[in-house]
């Protein structure tokens, strides 16, 4: 399997799982736009567009860092018309950029549930809707979403509505234009880790050095995605796929090597139902 010359758009890739898929897809020598905020580094948030351009550079890639925030429409189709004028097309788009809070209705101001809900979910269907006509003319396209199956128990509702709303917004997107899109071969997946993954949200919000402790280095979900992104796209669309599950299915099974630290209790991430669960729709 090899993503050898694919053009990749990744939002939200300066960092965390977007970088991780994408310095996976540079070592197949791919393409590789990181379309993000990030331009000055950040104490609490490492890396920029220009550290991970670098990074892909050195991985055996080529990177284009392109300044874009995804809740401006102009800023998206700049950065997509770059990436297709530097590149020739784009083949690949993954919706990696997210904001989070996890806090309940009176502890979550307008202003963090609108930035949730345009860049979750309003973001999300802008760029696909733009990457779209690029795609749709690749010869095996895929759109994969950084978003969870829909499980509708209550529980994850509860404590933070807002942001369950804005991450499942990502994912019902990503599950309608897979039928929508059927016809033009387009395949729209998600991909969601089953433990927590040691990236800023962890550091930050969820725990600290011991909650990082407890979590998968984002190479899990980078391994997992490149199984995904090399299926054919036909064949492999409107599924909500589970990290360890996808790597299951290809043989792999010991994942000793993507834990931060061996041994220890991993965290269990949000929103993937229990075995046997029903969610709204099916899984990959």
């Amino acid at each position: 399997m090899s993503l050898r010359s694919k053009t990749l758009f990744v939002t939200g890739g300066s960092r965390g799982i977007g970088l991780a898929i994408a310095l996976c897809a540079a070592r197949d020598g791919a393409n590789v736009a990181i379309a993000a905020k990030t331009v000055k580094p950040d104490p609490r948030l490492p890396g920029t567009i220009f550290s991970a351009a670098e990074e892909i550079e050195k991985a055996g890639g080529k990177a284009l860092p392109l300044p874009c925030d995804i809740r401006d429409e102009q800023s998206v189709e700049k950065a997509v018309a770059e990436t297709v004028a530097k590149f020739g097309g784009i083949d690949i788009l993954v919706n990696n950029a997210s904001a989070i809070s996890l806090t309940g209705t009176l502890a979550t101001p307008m202003k963090r549930y609108d930035l949730m809900h345009q860049v979750n979910a309003r973001g999300t269907y802008l760029v696909s809707q733009k990457c779209v006509p690029h795609l749709a003319r690749a010869p095996n396209p895929h759109v994969l979403n950084l978003s969870p199956p829909l499980d509708f128990d209550v529980k994850w509702f509860a404590n933070h509505a807002a942001y369950t709303l804005a991450k499942y917004g990502m994912s019902v997107f990503a599950w309608a234009m897979a039928e929508e899109f059927k016809d033009k071969g387009i395949a729209f997946n998600c991909l969601w880790p089953r433990t927590g993954i040691a990236t800023a949200a962890i550091q930050n919000i969820l725990g600290g050095e011991e909650g990082m402790k407890r979590c998968r280095k984002p190479e899990i979900m980078a391994d997992a995605a490149h199984i995904i992104l090399n299926r054919p796209s036909r064949q492999c669309t409107g599924n909500f796929f589970i990290d360890d599950e996808v790597l299951a299915a290809e043989g792999i099974t010991d994942l000793d090597k993507y834990a931060v630290s061996p041994g220890t209790p991993l965290m269990p991430d949000f929103f993937v139902p229990a075995p046997g669960a029903r969610t709204v729709v099916g899984r990959g």
